[in-house]
């Protein structure tokens, strides 16, 4: 008998969406360089090279990172020593840029309500670089964020998805410990269909992103479902 539901956010609980990561990078580093347009477009480049090369090692060795390791990584060849009222400011535009274009998608509170209405337990499992505040503001502002029973931000751990670790720290989180009793919704088939299953769980996949080629990592894999929209997934897993 199913007991959880653990969601993937960009691309399934938010719509994929491509964005410029540079343009993001440029807006943190026109802050830290005011005046100075060569060196905040040269350190723009650094920190989106920097999060390219995590990004990186976290498709080739599940590891985990976070958005202070890559500001850190850029700073290392590109240092802008800044007041920290300054700084937080940079952050702030950037996280806004980010957060602005990554609303939840609107079918996603109701079908969260039929499922815990349903009793079951609900949660997150994301793999990002952003700090758990971030994210939580996010849900929270789009009414979500009290609908789930946990969230799990790799910024927080020591693997990104498909680790076995990194599933394993949702399932702990949600209180669930046998796999076979959670189903996992996602739009990557590496990192979240193959995840999923490979601990034991049941996988849905969602099938809507666009992902780059860059970030994709081939894999045979079988989802146990396709979802096309989220208000069909509650039907979907009622006799699992």
């Amino acid at each position: 008998m199913i007991k959880a539901v653990i969601f993937d956010w960009g691309g399934t609980l938010t719509p994929w969406k491509r964005i410029d990561n540079l343009e993001g990078w440029r807006l943190l580093a026109e802050v830290l360089h005011d005046g100075d347009a060569e060196r905040a477009a040269a350190l723009a480049d650094a920190l989106l090279a920097a999060e390219d090369a995590r990004w990186a090692a976290a498709r080739e060795e599940h590891l985990a990172f976070t958005l202070e390791q890559v500001l850190a990584d850029a700073a290392h060849h590109h240092p802008a020593d800044v007041p920290a009222q300054v700084r937080e400011s940079a952050l702030a535009l950037h996280r806004e840029f980010w957060l602005g274009q990554m609303p939840t998608d609107p079918e996603a509170g109701p079908v969260l309500r039929i499922l815990r209405e349903r009793g079951l337990k609900l949660g997150v499992l994301s793999s990002t670089s952003w700090p758990r505040e971030w994210h939580e503001d996010r849900f929270r502002s789009d009414g979500v964020l009290d609908l789930f029973d946990a969230c799990v931000w790799s910024s927080d751990l020591e693997w990104t998805k498909p680790h076995p670790e990194a599933f394993r720290a949702a399932m702990d989180a949600v209180g669930v410990d046998d796999p076979r009793a959670c189903v996992y919704v996602g739009d990557r088939p590496y990192d979240d269909i193959s995840g999923a299953k490979a601990v034991g769980m049941r996988a849905v996949f969602v099938p809507h992103s666009d992902i780059p080629a860059v970030q994709q990592v081939p894999v045979d894999v079988h989802p146990d479902a396709v979802l096309h929209r989220l208000t069909d997934l509650p039907e979907l897993i009622a006799n699992w």
